[in-house]
């Protein structure tokens, strides 16, 4: 055995991810895979609409859009000066401090972690029902889940861009598939009418609009993933904000008008009811009643199962690339900061989220507990509120960031819509807290009310005590917090000593 440095030969090399290999497109089928359209209009909307009595999902995607797209103006002006794949992480670091930045890395990591966990609780149990429908044959939804597991975690290891082609061929399927069921739904409305009503305010009346909004924001979800492949994406400064405009304005679009579309076939009274006998199955129900052949339902499960995969696969690849970056800089432990020397993918990252996935997957299946109520439904809801959290404090850090680094962005790009933005995700995360119990279809004195969202409060002040303690006992690894690959000439400068890069153990030649 002997030692190298990176680049050496070694079969394992740190510190930087495959370059200028993904393009615009490639990055879309990322983003927009991570919120996989039919999970989000199968899984989320469906689920939302039995779980709780809200009508106005449709919109509430409208509404959480709006703001979103405000905060893409200042998010797309940091991630043409930044490129790390730590992102948010990144961001706050820069923006609002060290500290809390290694906080918003802890809840990120937490939060897309039970992003991609949760995926496996809709999985297993769609497919093991598809598979008893077609051949009788029962299986349990455990062992269909490890099958997803086991084809992500060899997936994750890969070049990121054979990653990119197997998202891409289920995404473009799953467009046209929500294309055609929508125009089915829309031409076959309840009572012969085209009714507006989950489109206006009465429909999120009666306390109901913090519980939409947060299932609207968990459909968005991984929108925001386009500055996590800024490394490796080739011309990064057009890139990743086309990508970003690009990959908001195809969900928004899919989300609000497929939701608008069902519940114009169902009729807005029925969507309860309905929702709750259907489950998941809900849009392909609907349009089974309208067509003499089941073609396109029998697609529409497939691709949604397909959908599910590629969204657990998506996140997979986020939460590997944060833990990547955060090895980096050794915030988090050296290991998860190399890449294997052929794939130049975050390996040891991604293997140490396989290991959660796998271990969240035995506990369901021991434990017996429904997996799409409390695995996919709660795990993907809290998941998606945890991230909404980080959206918000990004949002606050690129108005620090761009006060003091400008760069000739417009008052509008670097303070205006920045503070709009912010101003909008904390009224959101106000109105979501506030109604925790009924997101989740529980008592308001249940502990689930608070104990979901203080495990992010515990994650933050965890990470924020962390960083602190770096800055004590580790001042070079801290100093480092947030740089990763950075070439900003007030990081590059003779004053300031980059942490020494880690060695890696090879075999010698023989």
């Amino acid at each position: 055995m002997s030692l190298s440095a990176p680049g050496t030969g070694s079969s394992v090399v740190a510190a930087t991810l495959a370059k200028n290999r993904l393009g615009v497109r490639h990055i879309v089928f990322f983003v927009a895979t991570a919120a996989a359209p039919l999970t989000v209009i199968a899984g989320i909307v469906s689920t939302g609409w039995a779980v709780t009595e809200i009508e106005g999902i449709p919109l509430a995607f409208l509404m959480v859009g709006v703001v979103l797209a405000l905060f893409c103006v200042g998010y797309v002006a940091v991630a043409r000066r930044i490129r790390n794949a730590g992102a948010f992480y990144t961001y706050v670091a820069r923006g609002l401090g060290k500290p809390l930045g290694v906080g918003a890395s802890f809840v990120a990591v937490v939060a897309y972690g039970m992003m991609q966990v949760a995926t496996y609780g809709a999985l297993g149990p769609a497919t093991a029902t598809l598979i008893r429908d077609k051949t009788g044959t029962s299986l349990p939804w455990w062992l269909i889940a490890l099958v997803a597991w086991a084809f992500v975690a060899v997936m994750g290891v890969n070049k990121v861009e054979l990653n990119g082609r197997v998202l891409a061929t289920a995404l473009v399927a799953e467009v046209a598939l929500v294309v055609v069921y929508d125009l089915i739904d829309l031409a076959h409305g309840s009572g012969g009418r085209l009714s507006v009503s989950t489109l206006t305010p009465h429909s999120l009346a009666g306390g109901g609009l913090g519980v939409a909004l947060a299932i609207a924001v968990t459909g968005f979800i991984g929108f925001e993933a386009a500055a996590v492949f800024s490394e490796e994406s080739r011309d990064s400064d057009r890139t990743v904000p086309l990508a970003t405009y690009l990959s908001l304005a195809l969900m928004t679009l899919l989300y609000a008008g497929s939701a608008w579309a069902m519940s114009v076939a169902i009729g807005p009274a029925n969507l309860h009811q309905a929702a709750q006998q259907e489950g998941t199955n809900l849009p392909f129900t609907i349009v089974a009643q309208h067509l003499g052949s089941n073609l396109l339902v029998d697609l529409g499960q497939l691709l949604f199962i397909s959908s599910l995969l590629a969204a657990a696969l998506s996140y997979h690849s986020t939460v590997a690339r944060y833990m990547f970056a955060l090895g980096r800089e050794r915030v988090l432990p050296g290991f998860l900061g190399r890449t294997g020397v052929r794939s130049m993918a975050p390996t040891f990252a991604s293997m140490t989220q396989s290991t959660a996935g796998l271990f969240f997957i035995a506990v369901y299946a021991i434990s017996g507990a429904d997996p799409v109520v409390k695995l996919f439904y709660w795990f993907g809801t809290v998941g998606g509120f945890g991230v909404l959290l980080l959206i918000t404090g990004t949002s606050i850090s690129v108005i620090g960031f761009l006060h003091r680094h400008p760069a000739g962005e417009s008052v509008w790009q670097r303070l205006v819509a920045p503070m709009v933005a912010s101003a909008g995700l904390v009224v959101i995360v106000y109105l979501i807290l506030h109604n925790f119990a009924g997101l989740l279809s529980v008592d308001p004195t249940s502990r689930l009310r608070y104990a979901f969202p203080i495990v992010f409060a515990v994650f933050a002040l965890a990470g924020l005590v962390w960083a602190l303690i770096l800055r004590r006992v580790r001042p070079r690894v801290y100093a480092a917090i947030g740089l990763g690959t950075s070439d900003l000439p007030e990081y590059t400068s003779p004053a300031y000593t980059a942490p020494a890069k880690p060695v890696t153990a090879t075999r010698s030649p023989r």
